[in-house]
């Protein structure tokens, strides 16, 4: 007996993926390029000339009054202010979305001012929202580091998951020498495979397809979350790959003691029912004794030998104490505010956030031909 497809299967789940920020930006553009299905881009961004390179199907630039378009100086103050003057152009955008992934890199102006303002309209709007944020590189100083994490804990306030990928880690997870063109692309390999998987496996015709309301079970008011990702060939795949997704490097959680779990499994159609079984009784191990597990699998021919396998993990104990004994949340997004500095005026324009990242890049590439 074969197992057909229902090629005219349609969710109706509308997913999109936000990139805020010269970090965000570059995120979502690397997305497009690896031509996932079933979602829907957006770049948001105080700079201007950083949107008309853009690859996104939206692009929305915000603060114009404040910025001039010129971007936000690497203030995040700027950043908070530009998004609230365009709230109505950000509620265009975000309409019509069931889930919202949200990508920034904290430590500037425009991501970590902005994006917990995009976050409380999402979930103004009642939508799951997802954070997907990295931490500068620890070269890159204490003031960019102070703002990162400040503006880390204004975006945990609004979002149902949070997932932190800090780049100081990516040095542990490649022997290859890090390049300029592969720096950024190893962390955001992570949003695209998780974002790849969710996406896939509720809006397009999959062996066995996730439920919209399961991943709202596990992802919703979650508080931190785990997204690791995995993959090998060979005799021992299901194993390695496992493994591989539990441990994650590129991240600060683990899935220990986790009490909601989606595993997303992709292989080609012959996949041994025990490699199947290997890997979701590995991560099942690692997680709490009842937790709700849910999974899903993509078959692809050309995957051949090899076997990836997606984790996303919430529910951990430390979270759910935090929600049910700490502050209820604020009306308004604190701004991540370090000091103040002025707002550009046209004569000045601010100093592009990109060319700061390659700049820090750069001389971190130096340091290592050293």
């Amino acid at each position: 007996m074969g197992f057909e497809l229902d090629e005219a299967m349609d969710s109706g789940v509308c997913l999109k993926v936000v990139g805020v920020g010269g970090g965000g930006n570059n995120a979502v553009n690397r997305m497009v390029a690896s031509d996932i299905r079933g979602v829907e881009f957006i770049c948001i961004n105080t700079d201007k000339q950083v949107l008309v390179n853009s690859a996104a199907t939206q692009k929305v630039t915000i603060g114009e009054k404040i910025t001039r378009g010129h971007g936000a100086g690497a203030n995040p103050e700027v950043g908070k202010r530009a998004a609230e003057e365009s709230i109505d152009d950000i509620k265009n955008a975000l309409a019509g979305a069931d889930m919202v992934f949200i990508t920034a890199g904290m430590g500037g102006g425009t991501g970590t001012g902005a994006a917990p303002i995009v976050a409380r309209i999402a979930r103004e709007m009642n939508i799951l929202t997802v954070g997907i944020v990295t931490k500068p590189f620890g070269f890159e100083g204490k003031r960019r580091m102070d703002q990162a994490e400040v503006g880390i804990e204004s975006l945990r306030e609004f979002v149902d998951s949070l997932i932190v990928i800090p780049n100081e880690r990516l040095k542990q997870v490649t022997d290859e020498r890090i390049t300029l063109s592969n720096a950024f692309s190893i962390a955001d390999d992570v949003l695209r495979r998780g974002v790849q998987s969710i996406s896939e496996l509720i809006s397009v015709p999959q062996f066995i397809n996730l439920d919209f309301a399961d991943v709202t079970a596990v992802m919703k008011d979650a508080g931190n979350a785990h997204m690791g990702v995995g993959s090998a060939t060979g005799k021992d795949k299901a194993v390695l790959a496992a493994k591989a997704a539990i441990s994650s490097p590129l991240l600060e959680t683990s899935i220990e003691g986790a009490t909601g779990i989606l595993i997303c499994i992709t292989a080609s159609p012959d996949i041994g029912l025990e490699d199947v079984d290997i890997a979701s009784q590995m991560v099942a191990n690692e997680a709490h004794p009842d937790a709700n597990i849910i999974w899903g699998a993509a078959l692809d021919p050309s995957l051949e030998d090899e076997m990836r396998v997606t984790i996303v993990a919430t529910g951990f104990q430390k979270d759910k104490a935090e929600k049910t004994h700490g502050n209820p949340k604020p009306q308004n997004a604190p701004a991540p505010k370090v000091q103040d500095v002025p707002v550009a005026e046209e004569s000045t324009p601010a100093k592009k956030e990109d060319d700061d990242e390659i700049e820090d890049l750069i001389k971190m590439l130096g340091g290592h031909n050293r």
